[in-house]
C-alpha cells in the first residue's frame, strides 16, 4: 500500500468552461434519423427510445442546474487519498452520536456516490457514513494503471477505513458494491461487523450464469426464471461490451454527452410489481442527471468500463464470509429470489419489498435506511 496516508480535503468545483462545453455539445447533437412507428417514449424494447432521449437531453441542456446540484454535493465532508498509487475520492459524514457505527456504502455501475444523497441524512443519527468511489469512477480518477478489480479495491477500502481511524465497521452495497462489501467481509472478517446487500428480482436473470440454478423447482417456477434469464440476455449488451471491449465504447462516452446519457439512463428503467417505469419515473430526474453529469465531467464513462474488464478477467472466485452476519433487502421482490439465492435460510436478516428496484438508495431511501438500521442494531 502507498505509504502517504494523507487525507486531502476536496470540494466539487467543475470549471465553468466544462459546463459551457457540455451545453454546447448537447445543442449540436447529431441525432439518428427517426424510425417511423418508434414514437412511444416508454417503449424500451430496442433500447432507450429516441423521443425520450431527446426529452432528457433538452432538459439537461436548458433546465438542469449543475451549480445547484454541485452545491448539494458539497454539503458533506469529502477528501481524496492515494492508496496503492490510485487516487480515491471519499465522502465522510460523521455522526453526532458518540456510539455511532462506521458504515461503508458501496456503489456499483452506473452509479456513483450521488446515489446516496438522499440516504445519508437518514443514517447519520446512528452511523458514521463513508462512501468511497470505485477506482475509475467519479473523482477516483484518473486510473493509475490496469489491475483494479474487486480484490484490490476491497484491500484499498480497508486501508481507507484504517486511515479514518475505524478498526471495525459495517458495509452496505448494491450491484458491484455488493461484491466489494462481501469481499471486505471475507478477507477482513475480524473487522466487519455485518454486511447488508440490496438486490432486486433482476438477480434471477443471473441464475445458471453467475449463480447456480436452483434444484427442485416446479415447472411453472422454472418458466418464471427462464423468463427473467431471457430479459437479462436482452439487457446485457452493455455488460458484454464493458467486460470485453471497454476501449471501444470509451471514446463514444467521452466525446458525446448524449452517448453517455443514453448509456446510463437506459439502466434506470426500473421494474416494479411486474410493470416498468421510465427512468425519471423511477428516480428523481435531477439526481439522475447529476449522476450522469459526474460521469461526463470526470470522463469516467471510459474508466468505469475498465473495472468491468478487470473483474471479468481477474479469475477471482466468489468468496463468502460465513462468520460475518449478513442481511439482504430485496426490492421489487419476487417469490423465487430467496428460494434461489438462500435456499438454506443462511442469511440471518431477509427483508422483501414490493417497492423500488435496482437503485434502492435513490428509489426508496427510507425503506433502505430503516432496513439497514434494523439489521445492524445490536450487532456492534
Amino acid at each position: 500500500m502507498n505509504q502517504n496516508n494523507a487525507l486531502t480535503p476536496f470540494r466539487v468545483d467543475i470549471p465553468q468552461a466544462d459546463v459551457d462545453d457540455l451545453r454546447d455539445r448537447l445543442a449540436r447533437t447529431r441525432w439518428p434519423l427517426p424510425v417511423p412507428g418508434r414514437d412511444d417514449r416508454a417503449d424500451f424494447s430496442r433500447g432507450i427510445p429516441l423521443v425520450y432521449l431527446k426529452e432528457l437531453a433538452e432538459y439537461w441542456r436548458d433546465e438542469f442546474d449543475w451549480r445547484a446540484q454541485e452545491e448539494k454535493l458539497n454539503e458533506h465532508e469529502q477528501f481524496t487519498t492515494v492508496v496503492d498509487g490510485q487516487t480515491f475520492h471519499v465522502i465522510h459524514v460523521r455522526s453526532a452520536n458518540p456510539d455511532a457505527v462506521p458504515l461503508v456504502l458501496n456503489h456499483g455501475w452506473p452509479s456513483s456516490f450521488v446515489d446516496y444523497q438522499r440516504l445519508i441524512p437518514l443514517l447519520t443519527d446512528d452511523f458514521h457514513v463513508i462512501v468511497p468511489s470505485l477506482p475509475g469512477f467519479g473523482f477516483s480518477t484518473p486510473l493509475s494503471g490496469t489491475g483494479w478489480e474487486l480484490a484490490r479495491t476491497a484491500d484499498a477500502y480497508a486501508e481507507i477505513m484504517t486511515r479514518l481511524g475505524y478498526e471495525r465497521f459495517a458495509g452496505h452495497g448494491t450491484d458491484v458494491g455488493a461484491g466489494t462489501t462481501g469481499r471486505l467481509a471475507a478477507i477482513y472478517p475480524e473487522r466487519v461487523i455485518g454486511t447488508h446487500t440490496g438486490v432486486d428480482q433482476r438477480l434471477l436473470g443471473l441464475l445458471g450464469d453467475k449463480f447456480p440454478f436452483p434444484e427442485g423447482l416446479a415447472e411453472d417456477e422454472v418458466a418464471q426464471i427462464e423468463a427473467r434469464r431471457a430479459e437479462h440476455t436482452a439487457d446485457r449488451g452493455y455488460l458484454l461490451m464493458q467486460d470485453h471491449r471497454p476501449d471501444t465504447i470509451g471514446p463514444a462516452l467521452t466525446d458525446s454527452p448524449v452517448a453517455q446519457l443514453a448509456w446510463i439512463a437506459e439502466k434506470f428503467r426500473t421494474g416494479t410489481g411486474g410493470t416498468y417505469r421510465t427512468p425519471d419515473e423511477s428516480v428523481d430526474r435531477d439526481q439522475l442527471l447529476t449522476n450522469i453529469s459526474l460521469y461526463w465531467f470526470t470522463r469516467s464513462g471510459a474508466s468505469s468500463a475498465q473495472f468491468y474488464y478487470e473483474s471479468e478477467h481477474s479469475g477471482l472466485e466468489l468468496v463468502m464470509a460465513a462468520e460475518v452476519p449478513s442481511g439482504w433487502a430485496v426490492f421489487d421482490t419476487h417469490p423465487l429470489v430467496r428460494r434461489a439465492m438462500d435456499p438454506w435460510k443462511a442469511v440471518g436478516h431477509w427483508s422483501e419489498f414490493t417497492e423500488g428496484g435496482h437503485f434502492p438508495a435513490m428509489e426508496e431511501p427510507k425503506l433502505l435506511a430503516d432496513d439497514i438500521r434494523t439489521f445492524l442494531r445490536g450487532l456492534s
